[in-house]
């Protein structure tokens, strides 16, 4: 290899400096831009031209004037650090957080808690495509249908990564309006005597746990009617048609507003469900899928509704 090529290793440099020069018009200009004396500044020039053979720079008292081959090295110069600040943009963009990001989520807890913070992770990341679909129906995530799943309770085993959210409190609730109507359930057995709305999901059972002096136990309750998702069940207790029990993230804004009255508070066992993401993990692990995964985290993991 060329003894020169091996004793300058420092190319970008040199011509990042001799580029300065120029645009500052003068050594001691240039040295205040580099951080580096005017002396440093000049040596550095001489080994340009000494390195090849040709006068870059003609000096004066007054000014620095080009030749020939100086303009001719200058728009090398340019050009060269444009092409390597490109080639630099291009590697540093294959790990930023940019591209579709495909995200699968319950339709009552996606639409109460994620699509309001869709607003403050775009403004954050405004090279990310958000593709939200809200769904109570489970997609296959290992097999590309999402880039992240939104999961309640129990997961099955899988090679996918997942990431504790939040957790979601049980409530029982009813309208004053159907109270008035039906009376107000005391104990859990007093639920016998009401309309109680379920779950359709096969594994919700219609059966609801309590606890009594510290002894768990469950009661078979009845309705008429059944939903897929627990804010379809509280606008249905909100307008008197019965008692329901969902997460408390489902019905918090009409239990703000006295809509809905919590009831058999008294017997709440506290059982609680676990919310995850859930994403193909690993080193491959695209930016965006990352960023949306931490982002989530950090705005539900300390709610625990």
């Amino acid at each position: 290899m060329d003894a020169k090529v091996i004793g300058n290793d420092d190319r970008a440099r040199s011509l990042a400096l001799f580029a300065s020069v120029v645009e500052e018009g003068s050594f001691s200009a240039a040295s205040r831009t580099l951080g580096l004396t005017p002396s440093a500044v000049a040596r550095a020039i001489d080994r340009i031209e000494a390195r090849l053979g040709v006068r870059l720079l003609l000096r004066s008292t007054r000014a620095l004037t080009l030749t020939a081959e100086g303009q001719a090295y200058l728009l090398a110069a340019r050009r060269i650090l444009a092409d390597l600040d490109d080639a630099e943009q291009q590697i540093a963009d294959q790990g930023a957080p940019r591209g579709r990001l495909r995200i699968s989520a319950a339709l009552a807890h996606g639409r109460l808690c994620v699509v309001p913070l869709l607003g403050e992770f775009a403004h954050a990341y405004p090279h990310i495509m958000i593709d939200i679909a809200l769904t109570d129906t489970l997609v296959d995530v290992a097999a590309g249908q999402a880039d992240v799943a939104i999961r309640f309770g129990p997961l099955a085993d899988s090679g996918l990564t997942a990431r504790k959210l939040s957790e979601a409190r049980r409530v029982i609730v009813a309208s004053p309006d159907y109270l008035a109507r039906a009376g107000t359930p005391r104990v859990p057995e007093d639920l016998h005597a009401h309309k109680c709305l379920n779950f359709s999901f096969r594994r919700a059972e219609p059966i609801w746990p309590f606890r009594r002096d510290g002894k768990d136990f469950a009661l078979s309750v009845e309705g008429g009617i059944v939903a897929n998702n627990g804010e379809t069940l509280g606008h249905l207790a909100a307008a008197g048609v019965g008692v329901t029990r969902v997460g408390r993230f489902s019905v918090a804004a009409e239990i703000a507003d006295g809509r809905l009255m919590p009831l058999l508070e008294d017997y709440n066992p506290g059982d609680v469900e676990l919310i995850h993401a859930i994403f193909v993990g690993g080193a491959t692990t695209p930016a965006r899928v990352r960023v949306f995964v931490d982002f989530l985290v950090e705005r539900l993991a300390s709610r625990f509704e």
